[in-house]
């Protein structure tokens, strides 16, 4: 039986996976809204495609205006989507103890059976995706979400307490059934049970507290935290306890990696209430990081620590605010295949 593990991030990629907007909230209720919606998928895909190959799943009946702002070396793949947060519907891809490529399909209900998603279509993107990498596939009984889970590539793994318990996602399961599943399915030994996510994350368009928001690890030594540094902001609290949750784990595993923060940018707000803007949710690829920039003093800070802790690869910031208005950053509208070396 196949020992399957996730690795890193900045592990070599085969190619970068995303879904085109195509209906509902993603594209707004004005032209101008899908307008933007577009846009901004498409300054993703298109900056990614400069460094790796890129495939972009389209919704039947998108292709033609999906042409109009993808680059032409971009790889299209046409299935039915309800959504386009492809870091969430898409496969989480894993290696072998031999090097061959696996794509853990969890179940995915729409974020926890929320009363504004459809995901009759979405259901499916796992496997569909996984077949068309020529990915193992492996099926999974627990909900869960690509963005729910980070990985440092030797067994640690960052998961909310508000996602993987959700009584909307998993009923009834404990910690230890959800270790167990990711154990089995990638590969991790130790798990970093964050408490919650942040607040505008639990709103309407919120997923309830994924941890690619919160942290990451730039490599199995240095742990990424966002850190809200205004006390007029309900997420100061958020990420302190998220921190201190860090430090405990980090002593109690007798870890060695470095906690950084990420400052917050200093915009506070929107016309709907406490923005979630977050460095965190970036996208490590090959030879590059797309960073979340919001136009706000706070990016040149945000990307030079990421030149920092990325060495050698370029940081590239795009304008995130579209897709947190949404509900999501960079890191959520994409999912990295890492290249397989499997052995003769």
């Amino acid at each position: 039986m196949t020992t399957w593990r996730m690795p890193i991030e900045g592990h070599e990629q085969e190619r970068l996976w995303l879904a085109w907007p195509t209906t509902g909230y993603t594209l707004g209720d004005t032209e101008a809204e899908a307008e933007e919606a577009r846009r901004t998928w498409a300054a993703v895909a298109n900056a990614a495609s400069d460094f790796q190959p890129v495939t972009v799943v389209l919704n039947p009946g998108d292709e033609e205006i999906a042409t109009k702002y993808l680059s032409g070396q971009i790889d299209r793949l046409v299935a039915p989507l309800n959504d386009a947060w492809m870091r969430d519907i898409g496969p989480s891809f894993v290696l072998g103890e031999n090097g061959e490529l696996g794509a853990v399909n969890f179940v995915f209900n729409g974020w926890g059976s929320q009363d504004w998603a459809e995901w009759d279509k979405d259901q499916h993107i796992g496997r569909i995706v996984a077949e068309a990498a020529g990915a193992t596939l492996i099926d999974s009984e627990m909900t869960n979400e690509g963005g729910g889970i980070q990985v440092d590539g030797t067994g640690r793994v960052i998961l909310t307490e508000t996602v993987q318990l959700d009584p909307g996602r998993n009923p009834g399961w404990s910690k230890e059934q959800v270790e167990a599943e990711l154990a089995r399915t990638i590969g991790t030994t130790s798990a970093m049970w964050l408490p919650r996510g942040l607040t505008r994350d639990h709103d309407t368009f919120g997923t309830r507290g994924h941890s690619d928001i919160l942290a990451a690890f730039a490599s199995p030594d240095i742990l990424l935290m966002h850190r809200q540094d205004s006390d007029a902001h309900p997420d100061q609290q958020i990420a302190r306890a998220n921190r201190e949750v860090a430090e405990r784990y980090r002593d109690d595993t007798s870890a060695d990696f470095e906690i950084i923060d990420l400052p917050a940018p200093t915009t506070l707000r929107d016309d709907e209430g406490f923005v979630d803007y977050s460095y965190i949710n970036h996208l490590v690829i090959n030879g590059a990081v797309l960073a979340c920039a919001f136009e706000d003093r706070a990016d040149e800070q945000a990307i030079q620590t990421l030149r920092e802790v990325y060495p050698g690869r370029e940081v590239i910031g795009i304008d995130a605010r579209p897709l947190f208005a949404r509900g999501g950053g960079i890191h959520c509208i994409t999912q990295q295949q890492p290249k397989a070396h499997a052995k003769a």
